[in-house]
């Protein structure tokens, strides 16, 4: 996105955050390439007809952003931080309602780029993910928002700087130690039948 593009998105932002429902409309516009690039990359892997498609995910962003009220919008970047949020909830929420743990179904060792990938036969990885982040968030909060802009958001290092405010050594220094505890985290869950 050029700057020009950037000020507009933040312009767009700061109009919906005072009451004007219309800048939601014409800031959807404005980034729904950008929100399908995000969330293709989840998609990508997948067949088709898979339940889940990617513009359903993007439509559903689009909706739990309707009923986001009260958010004091900085930037861009503030905007796709909060969309990788509502894409990780989703994805998570999907897997869940899928009821992929039925009867304590036991989360199996997963490495984190093949988690990235949704389907169903993997809603168990997805979830496993989920909870290592969680433990994640626990230990380092800033470790977690990177593994959440970058995994769940598609973000680049770039980009995961900008919305940390960080440097880009420290959010690379930050994902390479995060996947490493986290493949741990998943491995001791697989090793331990949890």
């Amino acid at each position: 996105m050029d700057p020009v593009s950037a000020h507009e998105v933040t312009q767009l932002l700061q109009a919906w955050g005072a009451g004007d429902e219309e800048a939601l409309k014409r800031l959807m516009e404005l980034v729904y390439a950008e929100l399908h690039r995000l969330a293709a990359h989840y998609m990508a892997a997948e067949p088709s007809g898979h339940v889940l498609q990617t513009t359903a995910l993007v439509n559903e962003v689009y909706v739990r952003l309707v009923d986001v009220k009260h958010v004091g919008w900085q930037d861009r970047a503030h905007f796709f931080a909060l969309c990788a949020q509502l894409m990780r909830r989703i994805l998570i929420d999907f897997a869940r309602s899928r009821n992929y743990q039925k009867r304590g179904g036991r989360f199996v060792h997963v490495e984190l780029h093949e988690a990235a990938t949704l389907s169903l036969e993997t809603g168990p990885e997805i979830l496993a993910v989920d909870e290592a982040l969680k433990r994640l968030e626990a230990v380092d909060p800033r470790k977690s928002k990177v593994v959440e802009l970058r995994f769940f958001g598609g973000l680049t290092v770039e980009e995961t700087a900008q919305v940390l405010q960080v440097s880009v050594e420290t959010v690379m220094r930050d994902w390479r130690l995060s996947k490493a505890w986290l493949l741990r985290e998943l491995s001791v869950g697989a090793g331990d039948g949890s």
